[in-house]
């Protein structure tokens, strides 16, 4: 009886400290990967007129989005900033982004720059991109 108390408190000592160590584990890459924010989640969509993308970005105020066009290209840069730090409190996760988000595509067709718009609403920035050349389809007879 003796023997099997020992044993159950041998491997409690050694299940308390495996957690123990696992919550460090967990803190310190939490605390690695805020620092860098995700990469930018994008829907690209086209209909016979527009290029229409959107993008979330969720916790971005519309100041700190900026938008670079080609005729061909589209890039979409977003400043996540971080919280004032708040005193006294001990963080059991920090999982939320900070820092630069970029991302760059090429787009299936070119189009006006001058007539391109955005706009950003609940945490979505949409882009909406007017082709140059709007395809037409004819239809032929056959003989």
């Amino acid at each position: 009886m003796k023997r099997r108390y020992v044993a159950e408190q041998m491997f409690n000592d050694m299940v308390d400290t495996i957690r123990e160590k696992q919550d460090g584990l967990e803190r310190a890459i939490s605390d690695y990967t805020s620092k860098v924010p995700e990469k930018l989640i994008m829907d690209v969509m086209e209909n016979d007129e527009n290029i229409i993308v959107k993008i979330d970005i969720p916790g971005v105020k519309k100041d700190d989005i900026k938008i670079d066009i080609t005729e061909d290209s589209l890039g979409v840069m977003a400043k996540f900033k971080r919280e004032l730090e708040v005193e006294d409190v001990n963080y059991i996760k920090r999982e939320r982004k900070h820092g630069e988000a970029n991302r760059i595509i090429v787009l299936p067709a070119k189009i006006m720059m001058d007539e391109t718009t955005a706009k950003f609403e609940n945490g979505v920035l949409t882009v909406t991109l007017p082709k140059l050349e709007k395809k037409e389809s004819f239809e032929i007879k056959v003989d």
